[in-house]
């Protein structure tokens, strides 16, 4: 995948954000060469001499409750788990309780029973939650956007549902006709 100046659109992956994203996730990448529960097993580089540029990189972690399997790295940085067939239920299981975060999660698979489970027990693991699609995010006034748990309110950018955060409704009764008494006309004597 071609990293570089976002400019060249045949570039793929351009640098992070800043300083501190770049610390904080070559920080990861650092702390998993030196791990014996993860190790990286593609990409892995980094370097801030022209930019803050992360190679992305794939780490394959033995301890599902590994950092980087329960972190938000908002960088080009995957930890895949490998767990055996006959154990998916419990590994979703550890999907739905390793993290405090549930921003954007992603299901593949090609047995309908096994994407229903999932999507049963993974229902409030993800703000934004895909079937056997890429979790790209979503694009503002096409597909709403928002995470759960510490990854924020759930509250969907995009939406009738952020904006409402927004509002502190007010209802204002205006009445031309004022009354002449206190008594609503069922108290009238007959």
């Amino acid at each position: 995948m071609k990293m570089g100046n976002p400019e060249d659109f045949t570039n793929f992956f351009n640098a992070v954000i800043d300083a501190k994203a770049f610390d904080k996730i070559s920080g990861y990448i650092t702390t998993t060469r030196q791990s014996d529960k993860a190790k990286i097993i593609a990409g892995g580089n980094f370097d801030k001499s022209k930019g803050y540029f992360i190679e992305p990189t794939v780490i394959e972690a033995t301890d599902p409750r590994y950092i980087t399997m329960c972190e938000e790295i908002f960088g080009p940085v995957l930890t895949v788990f490998v767990y055996e067939d006959d154990q998916f239920e419990e590994t979703l299981d550890l999907v739905n309780t390793s993290s405090p975060y549930a921003l954007t999660g992603a299901v593949f698979a090609q047995d309908r029973t096994a994407l229903v489970l999932a999507d049963h027990k993974l229902r409030h693991a993800a703000g934004n939650y895909y079937i056997n699609d890429k979790p790209t995010g979503a694009v503002v006034g096409q597909q709403p956007f928002g995470g759960g748990r510490a990854s924020g309110t759930n509250d969907k950018a995009g939406s009738i549902l952020n904006m409402y955060r927004w509002l502190s409704p007010r209802t204002i009764k205006e009445n031309f006709v004022p009354p002449t008494d206190f008594r609503y006309p069922f108290m009238q004597e007959a």
